[in-house]
C-alpha cells in the first residue's frame, strides 16, 4: 500500500473532468489537482512555452510529494508527456493516448474528427497515436479556439456556444467522419449540444474514463495502491484566483469545492530549476 496522493493538473478547472472520473474510479486514493490559473490558457501559446510550463508543474506536484502524475490538459500531454516521462521519478500518464486508442476501436468507416486547441492541433500528437493504435485511420482536426472561453463563460449553453460548434462541426461533417475526439478536457460540458449538432450516428470519445481505467491499472501494475477500504480526499491548488477557481471548477467537477490554496508561479519556477 502507497499513502501518497495522486498528482492532477491542467491549465485552470477543464482538468477537473478527468478528476471526477478518477474520484468515482478510485474512490480510495487521496488526489492533489493544480490548475494554472495564472498563465491559462494554454491552447493558444508554442508548444515549448507549454511544455516549459508543465515541467514546472509536474516538478513542483513531485516536490510535493505525489507517487503518479496526471497530465489532465491534453494541450500540456501533446507538448511534453515525453519530456515529463523522462524528468520525473514518478509515472506520468497523459489524457491523449487513451483517447486515441478509444477513437480507433470506436470508429466504422475509419474516418476520425478531432476537436482541439490550436497548441493540440499543431503537435499532430493524436494523428500519432491513433495511427500508432490503426494505421488506416483518416483524422481530420479542427482547432477550436472559440470554445474554451464560451464554456467558461456565464452562459455556456447559449445560442452563442451552439452557432460556435455548427461552425467547427461543419468541415468535420462534410469529411464523413463517423467519430469525434473532444481533444480538450472542457467540451464534456457542452456534451449534449455536440451529440445534438452531430446526430446520434457519431460517437463523441472523450478520455476521462480511459484515463481513469489507465490510472488504476498502472497503480495496481507497480503495486502502489492505496488502502481499498478507505475514503479518500482531495485537495486544490491554484496559480490564479482561489474565488474564481471554486466558482468555476464547482461547474466541472460537479462535487463540492472548499478550501482553495493559492501557489506562486515562482514556486513552480523554482520546482523546475
Amino acid at each position: 500500500m502507497d499513502a501518497r496522493p495522486i498528482g492532477v493538473f491542467d491549465s485552470g478547472a477543464g482538468g477537473l473532468t478527468v478528476l471526477h472520473e478518477c474520484l468515482v474510479t478510485l474512490p480510495h486514493e487521496d488526489f492533489t489537482y493544480l490548475g494554472d490559473g495564472a498563465r491559462l490558457p494554454y491552447g493558444p501559446r508554442p508548444l515549448a512555452e507549454i511544455r516549459r510550463f508543465a515541467l514546472e508543474i509536474a516538478g513542483y506536484l513531485e516536490r510535493q510529494g505525489v507517487k503518479l502524475v496526471v497530465a489532465a490538459c491534453n494541450s500540456a500531454t501533446a507538448a511534453a508527456l515525453p519530456d515529463l516521462q523522462r524528468t520525473l521519478s514518478v509515472p506520468v500518464l497523459g489524457v491523449i493516448q487513451p483517447e486515441a486508442r478509444a477513437a480507433a476501436r470506436a470508429t466504422r468507416n475509419r474516418r476520425v474528427g478531432l476537436m482541439a486547441t490550436e497548441a493540440t492541433v499543431a503537435s499532430g500528437r493524436y494523428e500519432a497515436m491513433i495511427g500508432a493504435a490503426d494505421a488506416g485511420v483518416e483524422v481530420v482536426p479542427v482547432a477550436c479556439p472559440g470554445l474554451v472561453p464560451l464554456i467558461e463563460g456565464d452562459d455556456p449553453f447559449g445560442e452563442a456556444t451552439v452557432a460556435a460548434v455548427r461552425e467547427v462541426a461543419a468541415p468535420l461533417k462534410a469529411a464523413g467522419v463517423d467519430t469525434v475526439v473532444l481533444g480538450c478536457t472542457h467540451y464534456p460540458l457542452i456534451r449534449p449540444i455536440l451529440q445534438r449538432v452531430f446526430g446520434r450516428d457519431v460517437t463523441l470519445v472523450f478520455s476521462a474514463d480511459e484515463t481513469a481505467r489507465e490510472v488504476a491499472e498502472t497503480l495496481a501494475r507497480k503495486g502502489i495502491e492505496n488502502d481499498p477500504g478507505r475514503e479518500g480526499s482531495y485537495r486544490f491548488l491554484t496559480t490564479g484566483d482561489p474565488d474564481a477557481f471554486r466558482s468555476m471548477g464547482s461547474r466541472f467537477l460537479q462535487l463540492p469545492i472548499g478550501t482553495v490554496e493559492q501557489v506562486a508561479v515562482a514556486d513552480l519556477e523554482r520546482a523546475a530549476a
